[in-house]
């Protein structure tokens, strides 16, 4: 991680979406980047922007298309250029429900001072709401039987059934809140101002039970890594551990890891070769177990080996799946006595090891690089260099 990178870290998902209106949309008029609003992976990187991409991936688990598309609200046909709603293709076949998200985001706009870019994305997120609902429950208004009591079990579920949908297509609960919580006040604005009798949505949250300090975020420490480690019997078991604790790998990546993405070097610049990851190829340093690696190398090393380092013949793939990565892991962990918050921890957990120590290891780096460059600054303020 360079210092650059370190800075963006700190960034909030709010912050982020602030910093696409103010920098990075500025930066694409310049430059006359396709004016959908949302910029390459290939372009962020020539233009300086390529932390942004690392901090969605490692600090936000999204990818790039994925915050644009969810939290700044750009869609394929989305310009990223400010203004109303007016134009903006909502997809939604009821005028009536139209009617009343932009009632309630022209109060969001007039009234409650927020930036524009921040009713852009709630404006993405209430029309994907609405979308959805008419998919399961056909052209309706979502306001037709808030004044009726009586339906309020009937259209609690319709909500609800929503965001079964929803939960599905997010990748994070942070992302499944920023819905919810949009959606919520787009009813809670029914009840105080429109003459709604009830939120059909209230209480969502006790169902999902979604958090932003979501148990994903808890990791294993170094004494129950290397107890699952140990309690690898085979070269192959430890070889997964490796490449989910040491090397961070996703699960998905560990299943399907081939001998030719791997750069082992004399002096020891040994790496693994990504054409394509979830933000855009990329390259993982291998600084621990490559002498468990050449051994897996040897055993497999076959005239009819196609390669992968964890085969199967039962697979169209050739290779194992991530959910075996995922049970093999959990059941290492069983063997260790090893547990996070009382369950046995995931292969996503043993990932999340990975990162938090190597972040903690950049942060002393930066924290110690601060300190020399105070240090500096003194001796050349004294001039004795």
């Amino acid at each position: 991680m360079t210092g650059s990178q370190y800075q963006w870290s700190r960034k909030s998902l709010d912050e982020l979406v602030d910093f696409y209106y103010s920098e990075i949309r500025p930066a694409m008029r310049e430059t006359d980047e396709p004016d959908h609003g949302r910029p390459s992976y290939e372009w962020l990187a020539e233009h300086g922007f390529s932390g942004l991409s690392y901090t969605l991936q490692e600090h936000h688990d999204l990818t790039v298309e994925e915050f644009f598309v969810e939290e700044v609200g750009l869609g394929d046909d989305t310009s990223g250029d400010y203004g109303d709603d007016s134009g903006y293709d909502w997809s939604v076949r009821n005028d009536e429900t139209v009617t009343a998200i932009e009632r309630y985001l022209s109060t969001q706009r007039d009234r409650g001072e927020l930036a524009e870019s921040t009713v852009k994305s709630r404006r993405s997120r209430l029309a994907e709401y609405a979308r959805i609902y008419e998919q399961l429950h056909g052209p309706v208004s979502l306001t037709r039987n808030l004044d009726d009591i009586e339906e309020r079990p009937t259209e609690n579920d319709c909500c609800m059934e929503v965001f079964d949908v929803l939960k599905d297509r997010l990748s994070t609960d942070q992302s499944r809140l920023k819905y919810l919580g949009d959606v919520q006040q787009f009813y809670d604005y029914q009840v105080r101002f429109r003459g709604a009798k009830y939120n059909p949505l209230d209480g969502a949250n006790d169902q999902f039970r979604w958090e932003i300090g979501n148990p994903d975020n808890k990791t294993v420490d170094a004494e129950g890594m290397r107890a699952i480690y140990e309690a690898a019997e085979s070269i192959e078991e430890r070889l997964l551990v490796l490449g989910l604790g040491a090397w961070g790998l996703r699960p998905n990546e560990v299943a399907s890891l081939t001998l030719d993405q791997f750069v082992l070097d004399d002096n020891e610049d040994n790496r693994i070769v990504f054409e394509q990851r979830k933000n855009g190829p990329g390259e993982v340093a291998v600084l621990f177990g490559v002498d468990v690696l050449k051994q897996r190398i040897i055993d497999l090393d076959d005239p009819g080996w196609d390669g992968y380092l964890f085969p199967s013949d039962r697979s169209t793939t050739g290779h194992i799946s991530p959910q075996t990565v995922t049970n093999w892991f959990k059941r290492l962990a069983g063997d260790a006595g090893v547990t996070v918050e009382g369950e046995r921890p995931t292969a996503k957990v043993g990932r999340r090891f990975w990162y938090t120590t190597y972040n903690e290891a950049v942060k002393q780096m930066m924290e110690g690089l601060e300190g020399i460059a105070a240090d500096q600054g003194s001796v050349d303020h004294i001039g004795l260099v």
